[in-house]
């Protein structure tokens, strides 16, 4: 039995879906967004709730799926989405340039430009060493962090690198000296 699958969405005032085959379309206040769900599962409104019914046992895999990318999407659309990025280590930051690009200084030889796909929105700190990603798609929202952080991934040895703001680093200790 899926715990989560049987959860009701609470539907805010102001948001609309739409469901067309397998696709369900959210609009909020803060935009549109399109999922894509797996086919089996039903989306029903009851008294101000989404309620996610699937048709027979045979989609139990797929029921709290369904009913999670539904929930993120209406939370998308009304809160939105953010991850936030620390860069550690001297001289390594991020600037923004323009309105969709970053450029990171990660202590390669080269500055790296990072274009953001349409939807995503970045801030940076005043010090240039804290990057929030932030929009409406949670998956997008999460790719584009991943695909920041691995630029210069955290070193073990030195906890340098552009990490998440909530990451616990171990520290390995380096080599012994010679005897």
């Amino acid at each position: 039995m899926s715990r989560i699958g049987k959860k009701p969405i609470p539907l805010p005032s102001g948001v609309k879906y739409t469901v067309t085959g397998n696709t369900i379309v959210v609009e909020g206040p803060k935009g549109k967004v399109e999922q894509a769900i797996p086919s089996g599962i039903k989306l029903e409104t009851q008294d101000g709730h989404v309620h996610a019914i699937r048709e027979s046992d045979s989609q139990a895999a797929i029921h709290g799926l369904t009913r999670a990318l539904v929930f993120n999407a209406i939370e998308g659309v009304t809160k939105g989405w953010s991850k936030d990025l620390d860069i550690v280590g001297i001289g390594y930051r991020a600037e923004l340039k323009g309105k969709n690009t970053v450029v990171f200084t990660l202590g390669y030889s080269h500055p790296i430009e990072f274009v953001l796909p349409t939807g995503i929105t970045v801030a940076i700190d005043p010090k240039q060493t804290r990057v929030t990603v932030s929009g409406i798609d949670r998956q997008k929202v999460g790719q584009v962090a991943a695909d920041m952080r691995s630029l210069r991934k955290p070193d073990p040895y030195k906890n340098k690198g552009v990490r998440y703001s909530d990451e616990k680093l171990k520290k390995k200790v380096g080599k012994t000296g010679a005897k």
